[in-house]
């Protein structure tokens, strides 16, 4: 994936790149909490120089019974785009892993592929209906961080295991981004079967586009606009159980940020115009990381009840350090007030970010059980040669009402363990959960120090998983889409 600043204030730089099926199995342990052992799924196996080695980032994670599939980035570029997109897919519910990458994607894949130079921004989908697993990402032409961009799928219908040579969803010419996909597997649902991909045409100045498959992502259909043409980055489609389409994406307002929304009610025919669920107060982290933006991380519980979080210093004054805040929707147009999940105390100086969250799709309501991961510094006020890294996370068994504190999971990590970009030191715009069972499985890029001249970051979850359990101290609330945000000299990147 490829964020941007809002257009007034954008810098250079972009995306990422994919490869051939080449399985294994790995599994082994790096740095993590005592309550916790880390299970590396994933490895950087290239060795083109013109790539950074070995680094594995930006994982997206979707299960459905007891698979589990994760896809990300190898072999990350400066300037955008990556080497391929990875795959690791556990058919036991996270017990054991296979691990693989993509064929016809890049030079690097195999087999190769002479259409695309780099690969970006994997998502991953699961269509019920045609048996048909998806991984969406973008194809980047071989003039670099250039202004064509393809969006691409790849299918499997072996659970996971192998996967399709890529499926086009737009090649329009133009530069599209910041894809992610998802499948109606609502057998009642009038639209079960249909799959929709969001992004955004960067050429048009990050235009909103939904494009829709019915056929288990053989064929797609044109971009469509939301109804007020929109534009932003970073939308996640989710498909409620009557066939409700409603994606929770990042506008662009000026130098601000805002969260928004939009849906559609006819399969994706058109598409309602966006409306805002809340002003984001925005704070670069510290130590040139890549976070320009905050994303929304989106899921659903079985009544088909929206939760997004995003990082966000509403509720710290004069916005030190930010939290993960929580707005939930049950028609994608009216959302609660903004709530803060309590991982750690008001001014502690905790800073926390690239949220990725999960929800058991067996609960609802007052007892929707929620998992949410993300990447923290114990201290907000940190330069790159002393920023520490983390991993945590933090689980709620009654919707969110209340959440366990901040528990760690791995690191810390120094900056200069990982990879560089255009825009910082990357482990992704973001990350992933996703339950299988009673317990979630996160995917996060974490690295050791780099020895014998290359890098040592690879894709990890958790053994055995994250259990959802006991509680602390209800949120803290302001209004959603107020005014109540900080000042524009308050929020711009730092």
């Amino acid at each position: 994936m490829s964020t941007r600043l809002p257009r007034p204030v954008r810098r250079a730089g972009r995306l990422c790149a994919v490869v051939g099926a080449m399985l294994l199995t790995v599994s082994f342990t790096a740095t993590a909490a005592a309550s916790t052992t880390v299970l590396q799924i994933s490895s950087d196996p290239y060795t083109n120089t013109t790539s950074q080695h070995k680094t594995e980032v930006e994982p997206d994670t979707f299960a459905f019974g007891s698979t589990i599939v994760s896809a990300f980035q190898v072999g990350r570029f400066f300037s955008g785009g990556a080497s391929n997109i990875g795959f690791a897919t556990s058919t036991n519910g996270g017990k054991a892993w296979t691990a693989g990458f993509l064929p016809g994607t890049t030079p690097f894949s195999t087999p190769a592929s002479a259409v695309w130079a780099r690969t970006s921004d994997p998502t991953v989908a699961y269509d019920a209906k045609h048996g048909v697993w998806l991984i969406s990402f973008l194809g980047l032409f071989p003039n670099g961080a250039g202004s064509t961009v393809d969006v691409l799928v790849s299918r499997s219908t072996d659970g996971g295991l192998t996967w399709s040579n890529p499926v086009p969803v737009n090649t329009d010419g133009h530069f599209n981004d910041k894809n992610w996909t998802v499948c109606d597997n609502t057998a009642t649902s009038p639209f079960y079967g249909n799959c929709y991909t969001e992004y955004d045409d960067n050429t048009l100045g990050d235009l909103i586009q939904m494009s829709t498959s019915s056929d288990g992502g053989l064929t797609w259909g044109p971009g469509l606009p939301t109804a007020n043409n929109a534009h932003g980055i970073g939308g996640q489609p989710l498909v409620q159980p009557d066939g409700r389409v409603i994606v929770p994406i990042n506008g662009f307002a000026g130098v601000n940020f805002l969260i928004v929304a939009f849906t559609s009610d006819n399969g994706g025919a058109s598409w309602s115009k966006t409306n805002i669920v809340a002003r984001v107060a925005f704070r670069l982290p510290a130590g040139g990381l890549r976070a320009t933006i905050p994303l929304p991380s989106a899921e659903l519980d079985a009544a088909g009840k929206v939760y997004v979080v995003w990082s966000d210093c509403h509720f710290e004054p004069t916005c030190p350090a930010s939290d993960i805040v929580l707005s939930t929707s049950t028609d994608g147009k009216a959302w609660s007030k903004l709530t803060r999940v309590p991982l750690d105390p008001i001014g502690s100086g905790v800073d926390h970010f690239i949220p990725g969250l999960a929800v058991d799709r067996t609960t609802s309501g007052n007892s929707a059980h929620l998992v949410v991961t993300f990447y923290y510094y114990r201290n907000s006020n940190c330069t790159t040669s002393t920023c520490e890294l983390n991993v945590g996370y933090a689980t709620s068994k009654d919707g969110g009402a209340t959440w366990t504190a901040n528990t760690h999971i791995a690191g810390p990590m120094s900056l200069m363990w990982l990879p560089n970009t255009s825009q910082g030191f990357m482990v992704g715009d973001y990350i992933s959960t996703s339950f299988s069972g009673a317990p979630a499985y996160p995917a996060f890029a974490l690295a050791n120090a780099p020895s014998a001249g290359l890098f040592d970051e690879g894709t990890y979850t958790v053994r055995g998983g994250l259990n959802v359990s006991g509680t602390t101290a209800a949120l803290d609330h302001t209004s959603a889409g107020s005014t109540d945000t900080l000042t524009a000299s308050s929020i711009t990147a730092q």
